[in-house]
């Protein structure tokens, strides 16, 4: 098995750099994947509510036959249009909505809690981020953070609270690399996860420099890809429903991307992003 480094986050914790995401997998179909998933050794399971699988993966959880403390479970809040931000309702509103979360999960607490998405058309999060700061305090949430935050948003977190997101979940590939969000994460002590590690269908893995620099180590594309993250820094959280790609994913020790290879791979940069930007869509 694979061994896969972790990085400590601001509050002292530790996250393995490689997990395991679910987005677009059906409720049955994350049980499955999450189970084949922590047997080949993941050992960080990332979901949210808005995936409407959280009871499976924590079917999955439940029976692996692994410990809970050797798990690393992160959720999301979705932060909807019918949310009330406002005052202490919009604190009680996240409150429900992440006991709703662990119920579904059936925990008794979360490794990781997210903002799912900005929305900076609605303001700012000072009510919700309370909530947050109360998850934390009461150790039901063992960290918590943000995603597809820019750095307006961290900005005025950082304003109005002192207690800084451990890390922002975010579009992050050789194609779209993040690297002036990355600095200021850095800057700030916020850790760096990326989505879509792997890009979204065959494009990023068809990229001709990263075929020759996985020909060069005998490895596949998607370890190349994966590999690149871990060198750089990045947590990645790969999704797939094949087992074989699954434990395919997780072996990426083993092999260094030397100076060349990264050169190569930051030039097959296109600033081109796969989903929308998240300063100006609006979720409902």
């Amino acid at each position: 098995m694979s061994t896969i480094p972790s990085i400590t986050l601001n509050n002292g914790s530790r996250i393995p750099q490689l997990g395991f995401g679910v987005w677009q997998v059906s409720d049955d179909g994350a049980e499955a994947a999450v189970r084949t998933a922590i047997e080949a050794g993941y050992r960080s399971i990332d979901t949210a509510a808005i995936y409407e699988n959280e009871a499976g993966t924590g079917r999955a959880v439940a029976t692996a036959g692994v410990p809970r403390e050797e798990l690393y479970v992160t959720t999301k809040l979705w932060n909807s249009g019918t949310l009330d931000w406002s005052g202490a309702q919009g604190q009680d509103a996240v409150l429900r909505a992440f006991d709703d979360s662990l119920a579904k999960l059936g925990l008794d607490y979360v490794d990781l809690y997210l903002i799912h998405w900005p929305r900076p058309m609605h303001g700012t999060f000072g009510n919700v981020w309370k909530a947050f700061e109360k998850l934390a305090a009461d150790g039901r949430a063992k960290a918590v953070g943000v995603s597809n935050f820019g750095t307006a948003q961290l900005d005025a977190l950082r304003q109005e609270s002192d207690l800084v997101p451990v890390l922002n979940q975010v579009e992050l590939h050789p194609h779209f690399p993040q690297t002036e969000l990355r600095a200021y994460h850095a800057e700030h002590g916020i850790a760096t996860e990326a989505w879509s590690p792997l890009g979204q269908g065959k494009e990023l893995l068809a990229e001709p420099a990263l075929v020759k620099i996985a020909e060069k180590h005998g490895r596949t594309v998607a370890q190349v890809v994966l590999r690149w993250h871990l060198q750089s820094g990045v947590i990645a959280i790969p999704k797939s429903v094949t087992p074989s790609r699954i434990k395919e994913n997780l072996d990426v020790a083993g092999f260094e991307l030397d100076a060349e290879d990264m050169a190569a791979i930051a030039g097959s940069e296109t600033g081109e992003r796969l989903g929308p930007d998240p300063q100006g869509f609006d979720w409902n």
